[in-house]
């Protein structure tokens, strides 16, 4: 029995032991998992998004291309437009002196569609027309640049985002001057040379 008990023993013993290798294998993937949370995002985190959406840069801003496609943002009290990878063009929040906002329409689907409209017989490319619209709005900001000039900026944003910029522009300490949203509407001269 004494034999049997010691046996028993080594054997309890023996099946509690970790392999050498298994433990350094632990020991390595605890170091890196410590060293991965210790690492730092590219942007600090007390760096945050207030407001971002995919906008046009009509024109304005210097250094930006007429009608750019990038990202407009609010971020740490600064109004930014960036396209890919190009730098990033911002101004303060505190150098705005007003927001305008405006709705317009613009017609989609260039010559095929107008070709298409053409085409309808009885006078129904009118009622093509109407489809081939598309709504947006116009954001026109008013801001002091850093040479003292007044200058002005203006965005298309997918409809109903304008005035939600608008807001938060507002909340983060912009002026803006709380118009009503310009409707912009063709208006017909009349034939005056009778």
């Amino acid at each position: 029995m004494d034999d049997a008990a010691t046996l028993e023993g080594i054997v309890l013993e023996r099946s509690f032991l970790i392999p050498r290798w298994a433990v350094m294998v632990l020991l390595l993937l605890l170091i890196c998992t410590a060293a991965s949370f210790g690492q730092k995002a590219g942007e600090p985190s007390n760096s945050t998004v207030m407001f971002s959406v995919r906008a046009t840069h009509v024109l304005g801003f210097e250094g930006v291309k007429n009608n750019s496609t990038g990202t407009l943002s609010i971020q740490d009290r600064v109004l930014r437009f960036q396209r890919g990878s190009e730098p990033v063009v911002q101004v303060t929040l505190a150098s705005v002196q007003d927001v305008f906002l405006g709705d317009e329409s613009k017609q989609v689907g260039g010559l095929p569609m107008t070709l298409g409209k053409a085409a309808v017989p009885f006078g129904g490319g009118r009622v093509v027309s109407l489809c081939a619209h598309k709504k947006y709005d116009t954001l026109a900001l008013e801001y002091v640049a850093n040479d003292g000039g007044i200058h002005g900026a203006i965005f298309e944003v997918s409809k109903g985002q304008g005035k939600v910029l608008r807001d938060q522009l507002a909340a983060m300490g912009a002026r803006v001057s709380h118009n009503d949203e310009v409707k912009q509407s063709k208006v017909e001269v009349p034939n005056e040379s009778k």
